[in-house]
């Protein structure tokens, strides 16, 4: 195929970048590096199947000759993700949820193309369900500190719909959740990354609250083989892709003290007033997901931080 790839650069976007080109499709990429980073795709760098564009979804496509052609579908992975982001990117994020999500389906449109769009498990919001299958509606805030991300994904995934129902488009719709791995921003303010630079740094790990709180991880590698099974389906409806292994915050921070060999120390921390309005529990259903695409995670929580671990030590010069 020929792939138009918004958020090319990104945590995730990158390593479906790398997917891509695997099986010999062609990429072109688009990013405005507000949160993506160049070095997620230098290793791409000469590969005549990829093209990197900076820009901003927001704004229409620029003039390019690589842009001139059709494109067999268009994928949003274009928006910043963390709780950092949410705090000082919020105008940006609801930008990017609803005008760039908008100019990617009128490109998809045009072009006869899939559309591909990540939303989010936070469209569930702090979940009254557990775990969380694709038919629950949610519980989420309007106004609260998340609410930027929350609604712009939500309002993205009815967008996206909308166009499906009035133009026709195919489009998938994956609700990622908390996905971990190598190329995250050690700083983006997500826990698992957090979690891995102070026991690395030998600085107290900060829970906040009691660390009760549970979240579902998976590693990047499992999140992409679920993301590109969704692509190649026929489905045009959300599917959930994440693992179901639930974890609290304190489980979490036990063993990346125990796999990094830290001497760092667990504290609890009171909940600053930009994490307000976290989820307490987040696990998803995977049924939809093991029927229709015949996927499930493979990577235990262990192996996938062994695996960032070292690549913060040995790519990051985190130490």
């Amino acid at each position: 195929m020929r792939v138009l790839l918004a958020g090319g650069a990104g945590f995730i976007g990158s390593h479906v970048a790398d997917a891509l080109l695997a099986r010999g499709d062609e990429v072109v990429a688009l990013d405005n590096f507000a949160t993506g980073r160049p070095e997620n795709v230098a290793h791409l760098n000469g590969n005549n199947k990829f093209t990197l564009i900076k820009h901003d979804i927001t704004l229409p496509l620029p003039i390019h000759h690589v842009l001139n052609d059709h494109f067999d579908a268009v994928l949003d992975y274009a928006s910043p993700a963390s709780p950092n982001d949410f705090a000082t990117m919020p105008l940006e994020i609801l930008a990017v949820g609803s005008t760039g999500t908008r100019n990617l389906l009128d490109r998809a449109k045009a072009d006869n193309a899939v559309f591909f769009l990540t939303s989010t498990s936070e469209v569930y919001g702090d979940p009254l369900v557990h775990p969380q299958p694709e038919t629950y509606w949610g519980n989420v805030s309007s106004i609260g500190p998340r609410s930027c991300y929350d609604e712009a994904k939500r309002f993205s995934e009815a967008l996206t719909m909308a166009y499906h129902r009035v133009h026709g488009v195919q489009v998938r719709i994956s609700r990622i959740f908390n996905t971990y791995g190598e190329r995250m921003r050690p700083n983006d303010g997500r826990v698992v990354n957090t979690f891995v630079v102070q026991a690395l740094r030998g600085e107290p790990l900060t829970l906040h609250g009691d660390g009760s709180q549970t979240r579902s991880f998976c590693h990047v590698s499992d999140e992409v083989r679920g993301l590109m099974a969704l692509l190649d389906s026929n489905y045009n409806l959300p599917v959930n892709v994440g693992n179901p292994s639930e974890f609290t915050m304190r489980e979490l921070a036990e063993l990346v003290v125990e796999l990094t060999g830290s001497s760092s120390k667990i504290i609890t921390v009171p909940l600053p007033p930009e994490r307000d309005g976290d989820p307490l529990q987040r696990k998803p259903d995977i049924t939809l997901a093991q029927d229709l695409l015949g996927w499930e995670p493979t990577i235990s929580l262990r192996e996938g931080l062994q695996r960032m671990i070292q690549y913060f030590i040995s790519v990051e010069g985190i130490s």
